[in-house]
């Protein structure tokens, strides 16, 4: 009984925060019961892949679709193991491809005085960027990322009877999820009332200006290029975006990781490469090149690699 116990009680903790699954366990809870609880500073983080669309396509040979969600699936559960290496966050809930996490929601985790909770969530979008870059290096892909951030006060609470749903609401979510959609790719958007906490700890920012923003007019926002005593990337000069320059393609590769700019099919289609490694075996054997199946991990040997897969013609070619 005791060990059925610890496993529902590990199922609710992957539902809700600790501190609310222990308020529901304590005590009998009618079903029109409405849990809530006042925040007095938030930080809140919405972090999106803006050309996920782009990447999504339905085939035969991905399994229409599976094999995209997959990788996705593989993207998320990376960034919710290195959110669990920060105690003071919390995640809220994946939107498609975006992801939304805060920080400082109960007493135990909010910093009144020092507002380690905040930098603790800036912190934590600038790792998922490089954990983003990565991803890219190792499935062949070019995905884009944009993170907004911004702090205040929000309510918390616990929504429906059935599959409970956790969440947060008020203008701090709203405008966090305008810097994040209103952002630029590769970039983190913070307000102004977060960049006075970020500067005062010596992080490195730099203002972007004047956006228009959806029921909140103008407004002057900024990008955290950097942590604390870290100098930003292209030597601290403004306006440059804080990532590395993309290595140059292989000789003989237009296509690959690291940014390189889109290929042209034989039918002059420009497409983005996609690696499905799943099915790249089959197309050996199809071909009649043979080979053992290649490991997902692994990208598949010069000899055989496949150059692009182009959703509008369903063609690959091989070099």
């Amino acid at each position: 009984m005791e060990e059925l116990q610890a496993y529902n009680r590990r199922l609710l903790h992957n539902i809700l925060p600790k501190d609310v699954a222990a308020h529901f366990l304590a005590r009998e809870r009618r079903n029109d019961e409405l849990y809530y609880q006042s925040c007095e500073c938030v930080a809140v983080m919405f972090a999106s892949i803006s050309n996920f669309s782009e990447f999504y396509v339905e085939l035969e040979a991905n399994n229409e679709g599976v094999e995209c969600l997959r990788l996705l699936n593989e993207i998320i559960a990376d960034f919710d193991e290195v959110e669990q290496r920060y105690r003071q966050l919390e995640k809220i809930k994946t939107i498609g491809s975006t992801y939304m996490a805060a920080s400082g929601l109960n007493a135990a985790t909010y910093d009144r005085e020092g507002r380690s909770h905040i930098a603790a969530l800036a912190d934590y979008a600038m790792q998922l960027m490089e954990q983003m870059k990565y991803i890219n290096e190792h499935s062949f892909n070019n995905f884009q990322m944009k993170i907004g951030l911004n702090m205040g006060p929000v309510v918390a609470g616990v929504i429906g009877a059935r599959k409970p749903q956790y969440d947060i609401w008020g203008n701090t979510v709203n405008v966090s999820s305008r810097m994040d959609s209103t952002g630029v790719p590769d970039r983190i958007q913070v307000t102004t009332d977060l960049y006075q906490v970020l500067a005062a700890k010596g992080y490195v920012l730099e203002c972007r200006g004047l956006v228009k923003v959806k029921g909140k007019g103008e407004m002057t926002t900024y990008f955290l290029n950097a942590g604390p005593g870290v100098p930003p990337a292209g030597g601290g000069a403004q306006g440059k975006q804080h990532r590395d320059p993309p290595d140059p393609p292989a000789p003989g590769l237009p296509l690959g990781g690291g940014g390189a700019p889109p290929f042209k099919c034989k039918k002059n289609h420009e497409v983005t490469f996609i690696f499905f490694p799943f099915f790249f075996s089959f197309f050996l054997n199809f071909l009649g090149l043979g080979g053992a199946p290649v490991p997902p991990s692994l990208p598949p040997p010069p000899q055989h690699r496949p150059e692009v897969l182009c959703p509008m013609c369903v063609q690959i070619n091989y070099i």
